[in-house]
């Protein structure tokens, strides 16, 4: 997660020739369905790209995707969760859409930027699915804002450095979702030659102890459901399990046959899995 020696396509045509079980892969997103309502907000000096789905009048869900993604890799969920609720996705700052005004990427700067847009849309309160670096960003919104969270679904999210796998940084599929992500970027982007650039501040961010680290986890309040795939290339399960044994309150949930891209791999038991949680 520091460093990415494979190429994404080089680590596509590895991961295609030994992918047997469905957490060896990466499929398409589909389509995102219709939206209700998107555009861009001013906030924070940036421009971020927003899209409502469903019109349910209960508490929304704001899904908020990993690392270099993008909102739409949530297509599956949102068109399952639309149905009977009201559904929030954005691209995070310098993601997809969204600018960047050259400010460093960190957490507590992204958390600020979720706050600010949620105060633009006048949502109150939200039901938080996160993501990778989404469940980082939830982790610490609910230390600095837990008024704000319903509750905090965090798949794949790490408090240090420590819960990171050291092999995902010559992981075959971790280096294909770069590419995929740099493919995706080029087409969004409003900077669309600038990935390299923005992949290092990504990765430096991903490389930084995190802001009040474990000792943060032990005053949130926000019901917390954390979520660890049973073949993650990325986080470590020893490093969940302590997560939800700090959070008072929280539990673990182990998503089987799938890897840290689970949302992707497996949509059905994914969107199962948070309407479980929050329903």
């Amino acid at each position: 997660m520091r460093r990415f020696l494979i190429t994404g396509a080089a680590a596509c045509v590895a991961v295609a020739a030994y992918a047997a079980e469905r957490w060896m892969t990466i499929p398409t997103a589909p389509e995102m369905p219709e939206a209700v309502k998107s555009g861009t907000a001013e906030v924070n000096g940036i421009g971020m790209y927003y899209a409502i789905y469903g019109d349910d009048d209960g508490v929304p869900i704001l899904m908020i995707h990993g690392g270099l993604a993008h909102a739409e890799v949530w297509a599956a969920e949102v068109a399952d969760l639309l149905t009977d609720h009201r559904v929030i996705v954005a691209d995070t700052r310098g993601h997809g859409r969204s600018t960047n005004d050259g400010s460093a990427y960190s957490y507590d700067l992204l958390a600020q930027d979720y706050l600010a847009l949620l105060d633009h849309l006048g949502v109150d309160k939200v039901h938080l699915v996160g993501w990778s670096d989404g469940a980082n960003i939830g982790y610490g919104l609910s230390s600095s804002a837990p008024d704000r969270l319903a509750s905090h679904f965090a798949h794949a999210g790490n408090v240090t450095l420590d819960g990171i796998d050291p092999g995902v940084d010559n992981n075959a599929l971790f280096g294909a979702y770069v590419g995929m992500m740099a493919e995706d970027y080029a087409k969004m982007s409003p900077t669309p030659d600038g990935f390299d650039a923005f992949l290092g501040g990504v990765v430096e961010m991903w490389s930084s102890e995190k802001p009040g680290a474990v000792e943060a986890l032990k005053s949130i309040t926000v019901p917390t459901l954390v979520v660890q795939s049973a073949h993650d290339e990325a986080i470590l399960r020893d490093h969940s399990q302590m997560i939800a044994d700090t959070i008072p309150g929280a539990e673990l949930l182990v998503l089987e046959d799938v890897s840290h891209f689970a949302n992707f791999q497996a949509p059905d038991d994914y969107v199962a899995a948070i309407r479980g949680f929050i329903d």
